[in-house]
């Protein structure tokens, strides 16, 4: 058993859960954090031994920084994932190996993932490699952002080589959709709240050597772009190579496309209303 213990978040995912846990066995304490489920989620959580904790979602962010402040975690270390995603057995050996000897100088590692849709990784069309913060000590660490968080870490971070699998379409498109529909909801609420600050991180779009922060600068940049839907499928089918994840690849890109269209969406509403304009 790697000194880990793990938080996963869950509001019915009992199509997702069973095979997140079945990844999780090299873990005496497995934390699910539930957002009062209506199907079998519990029930699964209970039958693998998990510990149960529950609370009401209000956005990512807030949701996160509440379960590393409030829950109390049996070892000092703490590895967060999806109920959509997996730990393979060689992400779990690197963690257990990084962690084993006890004198570790960083307070976070970051991972990456590997994005499955129809059976096959978006190698290119995922915009692949993206480091997420998902090992780290608790006290260490809390998330910014509405939606998908961006971790801010007090200490010095490291990276593992080893990979998550990502199962973003398992529950099928309409449940692809419905949670990307509530994502667009928060991402405008976000870029409506920079347009109003005018903040830019100007020097971050230049951090090559920081993907971390060059990727938001990126993206508070795509804020003031006209065509966004569009700049965005030209971006990840041809300037990153999505054509050659086939029609997996298009099709992903194309709904990503549609996704960056209802964020454009949402924010005219919400400027609108802020005028006082109908809708």
């Amino acid at each position: 058993m790697a000194p880990v213990s793990v938080l996963i978040l869950t509001l019915n995912e009992e199509v997702n859960l069973p095979r997140c846990l079945a990844s999780l066995q090299w873990s005496d304490d497995v934390v699910v954090l539930d957002s009062f489920s209506t199907d079998r989620t519990l029930e699964i959580a209970r039958a693998a031994g998990a510990r149960i904790v529950q609370r009401r979602f209000d956005n990512w962010s807030a949701h996160q920084n509440w379960a590393v402040r409030n829950i109390s975690f049996k070892h000092p270390w703490v590895f967060y994932i999806d109920a959509d995603e997996e730990v393979t057995p060689e992400l779990a050996r690197e963690i257990e190996r990084t962690l084993g000897g006890g004198d570790v100088k960083e307070v976070a590692f970051r991972v990456r993932r590997k994005d499955m849709f129809w059976g096959k990784w978006l190698r290119f069309s995922s915009m692949y490699p993206i480091w997420l913060m998902r090992l780290f000590r608790p006290e260490k660490v809390h998330w910014e952002r509405l939606v998908n968080p961006v971790a801010v870490v007090d200490g010095p971070e490291g990276r593992l080589r080893e990979h998550m699998v990502h199962h973003s379409f398992n529950k099928g498109m309409q449940a692809w959709l419905a949670k990307h529909t509530q994502y667009a909801r928060f991402e405008a609420e976000e870029a409506t709240r920079l347009l109003k600050s005018h903040k830019l991180d100007v020097a971050g779009l230049f951090a090559f050597g920081d993907p971390v922060r060059r990727r938001q600068a990126l993206k508070a940049l795509s804020v003031y772009l006209p065509f966004r839907p569009t700049l965005r499928f030209i971006y990840m089918y041809l300037l990153r190579g999505g054509i050659l994840d086939g029609w997996a690849g298009l099709t992903y890109c194309r709904l990503m496309a549609i996704y960056e269209y209802m964020i454009v969406l949402n924010i005219r509403e919400m400027r609108r209303r802020a005028r006082g304009e109908s809708i």
